[in-house]
Parts: structure tokens; C-alpha cells; sequence
């Protein structure tokens, strides 16, 4: 019985993972497997998820970001969601060391740990055990970068950059001129490349033990799921959150209000759109969302893949799993 097995092998240092495209149904389905496991006693206290989405950190930016509700919740405790505000920035390396702690304090309270969103980045930063190694912003450096890219040419500083480190190179493209800049800079304030740094950040590995899965329903069933959650949360008044917010004195530049959704909503209220167009440009920018999230996961090889929109099925995958590797 794969429930005698997870009784025997499951316990709190072991954090499990879910992730997937957005509108794949994970938070639910992280939401199912906590409550399978509160039912079945195989920790005194449970499960506690712990939410990796890089917009669901800010308030007041509840319907865009598809935060679940306290309903669908079902009591099950979540963490790392409403941690700052719209205007203030967070970092890879923010929720690395916050998501830990985070982690680290379930676990002591004889709980399991379940890792759930669709950032990449925040996802590889945790599975992987990157010790974000501090590079210095020098504002006056990077302007003067600026001034030389506006004189020289991205082109010749891209070539520069292919001699000093050509797998970051072989990363950009002429028109990442933000991302050139920034190579350069750290290199000249560093002494270091950015390949060099990121090979140190990643010496020491993972703080915990993952079992991580990755939700890939059919291609036309996630996209048509998109399609449908953008209309159901503009009709949930997703625009009047937008206004609320912008109406708090939140600037639209800031980094939360450039989120997919958010933006064509702001131009539908400057009169740049209509609302039929915006709504499709939500859809469209989303299911673009969507195929990129699957490309980074696809880099990362600790996920094992459930190919299925089935949450029953996908939850009996994993429990399975779980109760034949641990």
C-alpha cells in the first residue's frame, strides 16, 4: 500500500515541489497533496506550502496574480505571498534566503515543506543551492558603460564580452542592451565574469532534499485554460484592482504593474486599447508566458514531469513516487 510506504519513508527534511506553466493547476493540486498528507498522519503537524511566484510576493495585487483564496485554501497554512508592496523591489536573491529560513521553520515544527509557483528562477535558486555571490551596482560605472554602448555600438561590446566570457555572450543578443551593460559592469568591478560568479554561487548545492515535479498538461487544454481564468478574472474586477492600486499612488513603472495583465489593463484605461483588445493581448502575452516557463523547466533536470490535467491522476503520481524513491 503506497500508504504504508509513505508512512515509513516520508518525513519533514524531504521538501517536495510542485511547479508548472501558468493555469496548469498546481496550486490546487499542492493544495490536495497537503491536505492528503494532514489526513494521513504521517507528521504530527502536517504540510505548509510555500509559494514561489515572483508577483503573488506583492499586495494588493490579488486577482492578477491568481492568488488562492482563503476558500480554496482549505486552512492549509501558505507562506510567501503579500510580503511587500507593489513599488519596492525584491530580488532572486531575496527570496532564496527568505524562502529558506521559511523552510527551515516548517520543517522544525515537524511539518513538511511544498514548494509551489511557476518562477524559474526563484525554483532553480532553491533546487539547485545558489549562494547569490553580492556583485556592486556603480551607478556612475553604468552610466558611463551606457554612454560607451551609445558611442561604440552593442555590437563591439558584445564582441569584447565574447573574449572575455563567451558563455555569457553566447546567452545575449545585440538587443539586450540592459544585459550587456550589466555583464560589463560586473566585470570591471568584480574582476570576475559572470560565468565565474555564477559557477561560485552554486559550489555549495541544495540546503534540503527536494522531490520535485512539474505539471505539463495538454498544449490546446492549458492554453484554452488561459484563455478562459483572463475573462473570469476581469469579470472577478480585475480592472478595479488596477485602479485601486494605481490610485494608491503605486507607479505604473514600477516592476509589479509591468506583470502581464496589469500593463494592457493600465493602457485600456489610458484609452490605448479597447477591452476586447486588451483582453486579447492578455491571453496572447500569457500563453507566451506559458511556453517559456516550460523551456526554463526543461533545463532543470531534478523534475520528473506529470503529463496530465488530471488532478487525481497527477496527485496519485506523486504519492506514488514518493513512496518508491524516498
Amino acid at each position: 500500500m503506497i500508504e504504508n510506504k509513505l508512512e515509513q519513508t516520508l518525513n519533514k527534511d524531504t521538501v517536495i515541489v510542485i511547479c508548472g506553466p501558468t493555469a496548469s493547476g498546481k496550486s490546487s493540486l499542492a493544495v490536495s497533496l497537503a491536505i492528503y498528507l494532514h489526513n494521513m498522519n504521517i507528521l504530527p503537524e502536517g504540510a505548509e506550502i510555500v509559494s514561489a511566484d515572483s508577483m503573488q510576493i506583492y499586495r494588493k495585487l490579488d486577482i492578477g496574480t491568481a492568488k488562492i483564496t482563503a476558500a480554496d485554501s482549505s486552512g492549509i497554512r501558505h507562506h510567501m505571498i503579500d510580503i511587500c508592496e507593489p513599488h519596492e523591489y525584491y530580488s532572486v536573491a531575496q527570496y532564496k534566503r527568505e524562502a529558506t529560513a521559511v523552510i527551515r521553520d516548517i520543517q522544525a515544527r515537524n511539518k513538511i515543506a511544498i514548494v509551489c509557483g511557476g518562477t524559474g528562477q526563484y525554483l532553480s535558486a532553491l533546487i539547485d543551492g545558489i549562494e547569490f555571490v553580492e556583485t556592486p551596482v556603480d551607478l556612475n560605472l553604468r552610466d558611463k558603460l551606457s554612454k560607451r554602448a551609445d558611442e561604440e555600438g552593442l555590437a563591439s561590446m558584445l564582441m569584447e564580452l565574447q573574449t572575455q566570457d563567451p558563455e555569457t555572450a553566447a546567452r545575449l543578443s545585440i538587443s539586450d542592451r540592459k544585459r550587456i551593460i550589466r555583464a560589463h559592469e560586473i566585470i570591471v568591478s568584480t574582476g570576475k565574469t559572470p560565468t565565474e560568479i555564477n559557477r561560485e554561487s552554486r559550489q555549495k548545492g541544495p540546503d534540503f532534499k527536494f522531490k520535485a515535479y512539474c505539471l505539463s498538461p495538454d498544449r490546446e487544454l492549458l492554453y484554452e485554460r488561459i484563455n478562459m481564468r483572463t475573462s473570469s478574472m476581469l469579470k472577478q474586477g480585475w480592472i478595479e484592482e488596477t485602479k485601486q492600486v494605481i490610485e494608491s499612488g503605486i507607479p505604473t513603472t514600477s516592476t509589479s504593474m509591468q506583470a502581464i495583465g496589469y500593463r494592457q489593463i493600465i493602457a485600456y484605461l489610458n484609452g490605448d486599447n479597447s477591452l476586447d483588445e486588451a483582453t486579447s493581448e492578455i491571453q496572447q502575452a500569457t500563453r507566451r508566458y506559458a511556453k517559456r516557463q516550460l523551456t526554463w523547466f526543461r533545463k532543470m533536470p531534478q523534475l520528473k514531469w506529470l503529463e496530465t490535467a488530471d488532478q487525481d491522476s497527477a496527485l496519485k503520481l506523486i504519492l506514488a513516487d514518493l513512496a518508491l524513491n524516498l
